[in-house]
């Protein structure tokens, strides 16, 4: 069963990287529904496209105005693996976390870890797999260096 924000059920939220982790059980099904929300994604893309364009490659009005479960959905359904929390917001996992962006319409995406699993050494390279699963449903990734020299990408739609 579909279990979103607050744990409730029926209502798909895509993973921002302060989750819960998946048990291995949950896995297939969560598989099927991001499969699932990218159709119907797409779908509305389809109805609601005003601008022209391939609906693949340009965000829905809605995705601009909540990018973070946008762009959380485009690296989700890229098989890229979000990190994950647990209740006390410890870190679990290493993978990517999206947060809101300074600037409206746009995301940040992080790649974090529990402390001492190298997650910072990896970033470079992790978040360099994350820029095609964003262009793929129409967003753009820029690379920069924030303080204490970790990387993180800023997200926002592609320019038509």
């Amino acid at each position: 069963m579909t279990t979103g924000a607050g744990g409730v059920p029926g209502v798909f939220e895509a993973a921002t990287g302060d989750g819960p982790p998946l048990s291995p059980a949950e896995a297939e099904q969560r598989s099927r529904e991001v499969r699932a929300a990218v159709d119907g994604l797409l779908q509305i893309r389809r109805l609601t496209l005003s601008r022209g364009g391939d609906p693949r490659t340009v965000p829905a009005d809605w995705e601009l105005r909540r990018p973070v479960r946008a762009v959380a959905l485009a690296l989700e359904s890229g098989g890229i693996t979000p990190s994950s929390v647990d209740a006390s917001g410890t870190r679990l996992s290493t993978g990517y976390r999206v947060t809101a962006g300074e600037r409206p319409g746009t995301a940040v995406v992080e790649w974090l870890g529990p402390p001492g699993t190298g997650a910072a050494q990896e970033e470079a390279a992790a978040l360099g797999a994350c820029v095609p699963a964003l262009a793929r449903l129409g967003w753009e990734a820029l690379l920069y260096k924030g303080p204490r020299g970790r990387r993180f990408l800023e997200v926002e739609p592609m320019s038509p």
